[in-house]
């Protein structure tokens, strides 16, 4: 049997500027499957483009956080929510409701399985600095994962920071995210690579890509629109640094703040 690559995209959150680059890196690479871990909009200005983008090309999409509660009737705390809320069209939302909440496969004999968060719920956060009890639950089958057999490897997305780790024939991965990368300013998405079934005996391998795009084309879609907490989305995507932690390192983007 050939062997096949899939690409393992996560957390596009509305950012098409990185979504497109990184569709054209799958497409260089000849890689013809795309399997999608969730956040597909939210945070970013085009979510509605990026559901569209997904459902044209990615064969899995599993549903994330925001996927979960942004399509809900509100009225939400947060008025930017509301705005990417508003962004989607009914279709969407309702697409987005629909999607699963966890997906196995085999590759290489090994089993695989891909959620967005956690084993347990797609609002319980699991960081690259981790508990041993943490790294054991993301193995766990749940009612979230449904039956099946114990995973050897986990893919999810959720914290934005792309890693791979192995520990007694078990490894965790993260995708890390398309859209708002939070470890360094470009796009990341992960190449599973074996025969999809076969067995141990077939080659098998799991590898980072990290994709460079147009940072600053993207956030002049988010100040043309009138997006919401367009200077936090801007500093994000120039610095990688989540936007809780702005305020105290001073990091602004004076540049695109809304006049008040």
């Amino acid at each position: 049997m050939p062997v096949e690559r899939i690409a393992l995209v996560s957390d596009v959150h509305g950012n098409m500027t990185a979504y497109d680059a990184v569709l054209a890196d799958v497409d260089a690479r000849g890689i013809g499957t795309v399997l999608n871990l969730g956040d597909v909009a939210g945070k970013g200005p085009r979510g509605s483009a990026a559901v569209a983008r997904t459902r044209e090309r990615c064969a899995v999409t599993v549903r994330g956080n925001w996927d979960d509660f942004m399509p809900g009737p509100g009225p939400f705390e947060d008025p930017a929510v509301t705005w990417w809320r508003d962004e989607l069209t009914a279709d969407d939302r309702e697409w987005l409701r629909s999607l699963p909440l966890s997906h196995d496969l085999v590759v290489s004999g090994r089993h695989v399985r891909l959620f967005h968060a956690s084993a347990t719920s797609v609002y319980t956060r699991v960081f690259f600095k981790h508990t041993d009890d943490e790294f054991d639950g993301m193995f766990a089958t749940t009612p979230l994962t449904g039956d099946g057999p114990t995973p050897d490897l986990v893919v999810y997305g959720d914290v934005h920071d792309v890693y791979v780790e192995t520990r007694e024939a078990r490894t965790l991965a993260n995708a890390g995210s398309v859209g708002n990368p939070l470890d360094e300013p470009t796009a990341s998405y992960l190449v599973l690579e074996g025969v999809v079934g076969g067995t141990r005996d077939d080659p098998f391998a799991l590898g980072v890509v990290r994709v460079p795009y147009d940072v600053e084309a993207e956030i002049a879609v988010a100040v043309a629109v009138g997006m919401p907490t367009v200077e936090a989305y801007a500093v994000e995507l120039r610095t990688a640094v989540y936007r809780g932690f702005h305020a105290e390192r001073g990091l602004r983007a004076p540049d695109v703040a809304p006049t008040r």
